[in-house]
């Protein structure tokens, strides 16, 4: 074939020894490869028809490692003379590219002694280049000629040349491009090339100039963000000729600009030039550009803040913060001109609106500030400026307008972080104002806005925080003044105190000054007698669990934290329990079920972070307190009688209650801390679950017991108590007066054991399945199905170290759905409504991915529960359509017309709840395509002209909404 006349004969001949060398060139000797070599450059004279196989040929011998020196010059110049590659196909074409690209990685000290010429030959090579696929790898070529500094010769203008004129990229994929090739792409590839040498600037800067006046977005925003790229690599030298027109390009984009997305890129270039100018090494005969450019920006900017009412009072701003952004030396230029002319302007404008537009733009400069810190007295000018700076921040902060005051706190929070910028008089002035703002302003806005900048500015001054602001608020909390007020703001003030109290305890040494105080106020409550105790007891809890979460990342703070709240709240609940046999009244609030729910949290977060050493200290202690009686431990011991929650006893239904405290220790502690007595403890919870008459205690018991089965060590231990508690339960569900523990008992330990995935959780789940069928209790069960799927805020979680496995949910879904599925087709028409409602349960906590894909088969039977009567089914099901209408828009269409009637049919239900959820579902329904919803629009929108009339303004709201969309 090699021999033959015709030239398609010779090119199949040549395609074949090709495909063999791309298969073996790596077997090949350096004899072996110098032959073909001189033989396929020779074959590049041949007939056109020839030449894309030859090129394939060459391509595989570009890869042998064993090529002599001098083959990849002769190949290349071989190319490039003989080759007219732009007139060769696409795929062809990126063999060339490809060739180049494989010598340079390999052969890179050969082709350097080619000098310009190789940058030569390759521009001829690219030059005219359309396919993105080559384009991409052209660019990474042109960029490695430049950062591995071949030589570019008198051609740096025509390699320039020849890649921007691409620029900018106007690419648009084809719908269906097999080769993902992305407009992105090209744009990164070809920026990268033109941010890649200064030697580029004197052709690139006025090519970006004349782009950024261009009417297309996309091209000003490419030009921006090629324009920030070059600044990183750019000198004063290179900038310095075009510096007038990019600011008045960039200051024009600014001020007219509609597009936040190109005043972004502006501000972005802008900050880029100032950091380039900032960096720029001067020698003595030169000039300083830095501050001829900043002081070209003043100029145009500067008296613009004189009008806060104008409209390009915001954009000067941003410039001006823009510039001084860049670095130390431009701020100071900036500042040192804009901060006496803010100052003098706040003084000047009475009014608030404009006073707060003025005090924005100086936090703007305040906030620049914070990037270097405190800096030396001698350059700072807002050192030199802190008298007025002070006195302005401190007059909005009693200034009448709430805006006013929010900017205030945020100014005041930036002037604190600047350590050392406050003098200690002006840090009692702080304190003042942060604790009048946070009890006594009437806006909740500002009160609490002033409590979270105590939060940011207690850590940087622990010493005046602990030594003025706590005494101050814990005279406040003490104080008679709460007498002369009304009850409601007595309330309000109180509680503000607390929120404060907790916002500061931030750092240790505050913690040990405000947990003391929250302590004492909890017990002079506790003394109280008073109706509405109970918000009050709260309200600490609250204030102490925050604390709680703030101390968890400092183990000083946290075993501190942990050792003096614990005993004390437990010592609280313990003598209220005792007197609750003696004296009904007292300490009563202590064991209602919403104060000790409080103090769940509290305890749980004191013990979730501590180490293994220390929580097995404290358990030692709290166990046997439940246990034993043993309350040596505790502050002020001395108690009128014995503790004793486990045994018998009408009179000791009180102490029992206080389980609940004994399962927020024991159920968050670390899984590797060994709890004393645990099997007899277990014994003890699982006894009381079935036995105790108080639905609170005995659903405690039943919650604790599951916390220490998650946690517990697989083994015969394990398996004996689940054994036992097995026994317990099925004669309890069978018959008797405590089935319902009984099912609370079943609910919280299948829990457990279906977050772990332990064998035996198929065995009780498949209980609870039974009964759904059951009358008295199906209901029940059939909410379980929601406890068994939903996060539990208290016990068997992730953050108090459960045992909880990745896709337990799902694992649930696919072993137990089918199983309710078959239940529901086999029940009596009295039961059908709890399998609907358990199924609902499970599919509301499924990922909603999951759940897309097992829609067909799920949806006919979800459409039948909208027509169950139970509003919870009814509630459940909606909340689960709603997002489906979203996310999976072709399988619903499917069945729009039993949707379209289900809703509407809903929008009149006698539960609110259910009105808003069937109207969400109704506005959701506008997702599917509208060639589906055409024949049903004047139907929906006649049915939803009637809840705009409804007598609540949220169903009102949802209907005003959904008619809108239809």
């Amino acid at each position: 074939c090699l021999e033959n006349t015709d030239p398609r004969t010779r090119g199949r001949g040549i395609q074949l020894l090709s495909h063999v060398l791309l298969q073996c060139y790596s077997l090949l000797q350096e004899k072996e490869v110098l032959h073909l070599v001189l033989f396929y450059e020779n074959r590049l004279q041949d007939h056109h028809l020839v030449i894309p196989s030859v090129l394939q040929g060459l391509r595989a011998l570009s890869m042998c490692e064993v090529l002599s020196p001098g083959l990849a010059v002769s190949v290349l110049k071989a190319i490039f003379q003989e080759v007219h590659v732009q007139s060769l196909l696409q795929l062809d074409r990126h063999t060339v590219y490809s060739i180049i690209t494989n010598f340079m990685g390999t052969r890179e000290e050969e082709l350097k002694g080619l000098g310009a010429d190789f940058t030569f030959g390759f521009i001829q090579v690219m030059d005219g280049e359309k396919d993105p696929r080559n384009l991409l790898v052209a660019f990474q070529i042109v960029r490695d000629l430049v950062t591995k500094n071949y030589a570019l010769g008198p051609f740096v203008e025509e390699l320039f040349e020849v890649t921007s004129c691409y620029f900018p990229i106007d690419f648009t994929p084809p719908p269906s491009d097999p080769h993902g090739i992305q407009r992105e792409d090209l744009i990164l590839s070809l920026r990268a090339v033109l941010a890649s040498t200064p030697q580029f600037a004197e052709y690139l800067l006025p090519l970006l100039i004349e782009k950024m006046d261009s009417d297309l977005q996309s091209a000003k925003l490419d030009s921006l963000q090629t324009l920030t790229a070059c600044c990183a690599i750019y000198g004063q030298k290179e900038l310095q000729e075009f510096l007038p027109s990019l600011w008045s390009s960039l200051r024009r984009e600014v001020f007219q600009t509609a597009s936040e997305k190109v005043e972004a890129e502006c501000l972005a270039a802008l900050h880029a030039l100032s950091a380039c100018l900032s960096r720029s090494v001067l020698s003595s005969d030169t000039e300083d550009l830095l501050d001829s450019f900043l002081g070209s920006i003043l100029q145009d900017c500067r008296h613009h803040l004189c009008e806060p009412d104008m409209k390009l009072v915001w954009p000067s701003a941003k410039l001006l913060q823009a510039a001084a952004g860049a670095s130390l030396r431009a701020y100071h230029c900036v500042t040192r001109s804009v901060l006496p002319l803010l100052l003098e302007q706040y003084t000047k404008h009475p009014q608030s609106s404009q006073r707060r537009t003025i005090l924005e733009m100086l936090l703007g400069f305040l906030e620049l500030q914070q990037k270097w810190g405190y800096v030396e007295e001698d350059e700072s000018t807002l050192l030199s400026l802190r008298a007025p700076v002070c006195s302005v921040v401190f007059s909005a902060l009693t200034d009448p307008s709430v805006q006013l005051q929010l900017v205030g706190i945020r100014a005041l929070t930036v002037l604190g972080s600047l350590q050392g910028f406050l003098s200690p008089s002006d840090l009692e002035l702080v304190v003042d104002h942060l604790i009048r703002l946070a009890l006594h302003e009437e806006d909740s806005q500002s009160s609490e806005a002033a409590m979270e900048a105590a939060g940011s500015l207690a850590p940087i001054y622990p010493k005046v925080f602990s030594g003025h602001m706590v005494p101050r608020l814990e005279e406040e909390l003490q104080s008679g003044r709460w007498e002369e007020e009304s009850s409601r703001d007595r309330c309000s003030l109180r509680q503000r105190c607390l929120q404060t109290l907790a916002a500061v305890s931030i750092h240790t040494s505050i913690v040990k000054e405000t947990v003391p105080v929250l302590l004492q106020h909890l017990r002079k409550v506790q003394k109280g007698s008073k109706a509405g105790n109970a918000q009050d007891v709260v309200s600490v809890c609250q204030s102490l669990h925050r604390v709680a979460l703030q101390c968890q990342q400092d183990a000083e703070g946290c075993w501190y934290y942990h050792q003096t709240v614990v005993p004390c709240l437990l010592a609280m609940a313990v003598q209220a329990a005792m007197q609750e046999s003696t004296h009904p009244l007292l300490g009563k609030a202590l064991l209602e079920e919403e104060v000790l729910a409080a103090m769940v949290p509290v305890i749980s977060a004191a013990t979730t972070h501590l180490s293994p050493e220390l929580a097995a200290q404290s358990v030692s202690h709290i166990v046997p307190l439940f246990l034993d009686g043993e309350v040596s431990f505790l502050p002020q011991n001395s108690f009128p009688c014995s503790f004793q929650p486990f045994e018998d006893g009408e009179c000791l239904e009180a102490q029992r209650r206080l389980l609940v405290l004994l399962m927020a220790f024991v159920c968050s502690l670390p899984r590797n801390v060994a709890i004393p007595q645990q099997e007899r403890l277990l014994r003890e919870l699982l006894a009381l679950s079935c036995s105790c008459n108080c639905p609170f205690t005995a659903t405690t018991a039943a919650k604790c017991f599951a916390g220490l089965v998650n946690k517990h060590p697989a083994g015969q231990q394990l398996d004996e108590i689940l054994q036992l508690a097995v026994n317990r339960m099925e004669p309890g569900l069978a018959e008797g007066p405590r089935r319902t523990q009984a099912l609370t008992l079943l609910l919280w330990v299948t829990k457990a054991l279906v977050l772990r995935y332990h064998p035996l959780s198929s065995r009780l789940t498949d209980k609870l399945l039974g009964l759904l069928g059951d009358t008295e209790l199906g209901p029940a069960a059939a909410d379980g199905f929601s406890l068994l799927m939903a996060e539990s805020p208290d016990v068997l979680h992730k953050g108090c170290h459960a045992d909880v496995r990745i896709m337990f949910r799902q694992r649930f879904f696919t072993d137990n759905v089918p199983k309710l599925v078959q239940g529901f087709h086999g029940a009596g028409p009295d039961v059908k409504a709890n399998y609907l409602k358990g199924l609902s349960h499970v599919l509301n906590h499924l990922p909603k991915p999951v759940l897309v894909t097992e829609l067909p088969t799920l949806l006919s039977l979800l459409l039948e529960a909208l027509s169950c009567s139970d509003r919870v089914v009814q509630l459940s099901t909606l909340s689960c359509l709603q997002p489906l209408l979203l996310e999976a828009p072709q399988i619903m269409s499917l069945h729009v017309d039993t949707l379209v009637t289900k809703f509407l049919g809903l929008t009149s239900s006698p539960t609110m709840a259910v009105r808003i959820a069937a109207l969400r579902c109704a506005h959701a329904l506008t997702s599917l395509p509208t060639t589906v919803l055409l024949p049903y629009k004047a139907r929906v929108i006649r049915a939803l002209a009637k809840p705009l009339d409804d007598k609540k303004r949220l169903v009102r709201k949802e209907a005003v909404a959904a008619r809108g969309e239809w």
